[in-house]
């Protein structure tokens, strides 16, 4: 069993996207780990599923920090509420930044940005190099065909079944902070062997 968490980086979109329930979800999520007093940690912008679910867990009484990079410091708007704001110089420090503070981490829905935050987390997972838990709140199946894409990997033999479960899904928040207070990550070993390679 972990030990709680305290802290939680959101990964999500700068822009709302094109269904309401987008946004309903990251305020419930937001409004979620300010009731259970969790520190948010994401990416310090005042826009889109970001803003919502920074707004939200203030309102709830969460402490948010926000890591932005400087270059994005008005083209993402940096909010001007949250509990402290770390302006920093490259998206490589970004994520470092948000990897440190943070005890665990969950993509809502996003786009581009948010698939390469989350795949390098994993990635860092994989290799040993953190052990935290990690996992997608699939809104209205927004996941589902990546999830159906990242199924067939280890049957094709580019990712062992247990990196594989390492990624959690669930469709409510309260179940996924749920599954991530239960994770145990994996007994490491090399990621490929030459018998995964052996034709089946």
């Amino acid at each position: 069993m972990q030990a709680a968490i305290r802290s939680l980086c959101v990964f999500c979109g700068s822009s709302a996207g094109s269904r309401s329930q987008y946004r309903e979800a990251a305020v419930r999520f937001g409004r979620l780990l300010g009731e259970r007093r969790v520190t948010l940690v994401y990416g310090g912008a005042a826009v889109g599923l970001m803003g919502a679910v920074a707004d939200a867990a203030l309102a709830a009484g969460a402490e948010v920090i926000g890591v932005l990079p400087r270059h994005l410091a008005t083209r993402e708007v940096a909010h001007p509420a949250l509990t402290r704001i770390e302006l920093v110089d490259t998206m490589h420090e970004r994520k470092a930044r948000m990897a440190e503070l943070a005890d665990a981490f969950v993509a809502l829905p996003g786009g581009i940005g948010t698939l390469e935050e989350l795949f390098e987390t994993w990635t860092w997972a994989q290799l040993g190099l953190h052990r935290k838990p990690f996992g997608l709140l699939d809104v209205e199946g927004y996941y589902a065909p990546l999830a159906a894409f990242l199924d067939r990997m280890p049957a094709e033999g580019f990712v062992r079944p247990e990196h594989r479960a390492m990624l959690l899904r669930a469709a409510d928040g309260a179940s996924l902070l749920e599954a991530l207070q239960r994770y145990e990550p994996p007994v490491l070993r090399k990621w490929l062997d030459e018998g995964d390679l052996a034709p089946r």
